[in-house]
């Protein structure tokens, strides 16, 4: 893996871990969608208790995807753009790299092709 910045690795390894949930990735589409929220609060949107959506965001929060602040005698969770920003990058490289190693393939079986049939005079 290309590093952007020290520990990008183990951001990314955290934030794919916490990803592999399909509960967490719920939460995370809640608060992307509804902005600051209590475990209570988003509780009542999925089919789990309270604690474990508790437990969830522990992990999620853990792998720096979400963040939660105290208000008044409430935590209130928040998305944290920047662990995601950064396993965005990581892929979209990684895309970049295969996009480029699948340009030269073809261009190399294009090559092959035309060297092996003289009397193509129109590539297809």
């Amino acid at each position: 893996m290309t590093e952007e910045r020290p520990g990008a690795a183990e951001v990314v390894d955290s934030v794919l871990a916490a990803l592999a949930d399909p509960t967490r990735r719920q939460l995370l589409d809640l608060l992307a969608a509804q902005g600051a929220a209590t475990a209570t609060t988003l509780a009542e949107r999925l089919p789990i208790s309270r604690q474990a959506v508790v437990k969830h965001l522990a992990v999620l929060d853990a792998a720096g995807l979400v963040s939660g602040g105290r208000v008044g005698r409430e935590v209130r969770y928040a998305v944290r753009p920047a662990a995601l920003d950064t396993t965005a990058r990581w892929m979209a490289s990684l895309a970049s790299e295969w996009d480029r190693r699948l340009a030269t393939i073809k261009r190399v079986a294009e090559a092959a092709e035309r060297d092996s049939n003289p009397d193509s005079t129109h590539p297809d």
